[in-house]
């Protein structure tokens, strides 16, 4: 899988830290969300609602550490796909292809 400049912008220790945790509360809150929707819930939807928020602002305080910003973006089409893009897919591969652990290594030196 082409990562594009994924690890460009993922090379500082912290990012790195914050997405470990993050991706993992993006993904399971909004599986939580959907359940609640499905079931009808509607308080506990808008509850949970807060992890998936949480999980993108820590991110997005990661990303301001780092020395190369991602790219804008174009608008609220493009943020959708680019946000489920990186918590769906390209984070999970990103980190079982050993690509966050050459990341963390890296920035140690």
């Amino acid at each position: 899988m082409d990562l594009g400049d994924y690890s460009t912008l993922h090379r500082d220790r912290l990012n790195l830290l914050i997405h470990l945790f993050a991706v993992p509360l993006f993904v399971l809150t909004m599986l939580g969300l959907i359940w609640a929707l499905l079931r009808g819930q509607i308080v506990i939807a808008v509850l949970v609602l807060i992890g998936p928020v949480l999980a993108l602002a820590l991110q997005g305080l990661g990303h301001k550490r780092e020395a190369t910003a991602p790219r804008p973006f174009a608008g609220p089409g493009d943020f959708l796909r680019r946000i489920l893009r990186e918590q769906l897919i390209i984070f999970p591969y990103f980190l079982i292809s050993g690509g966050w652990f050459r990341a963390w290594r890296a920035a140690a030196r």
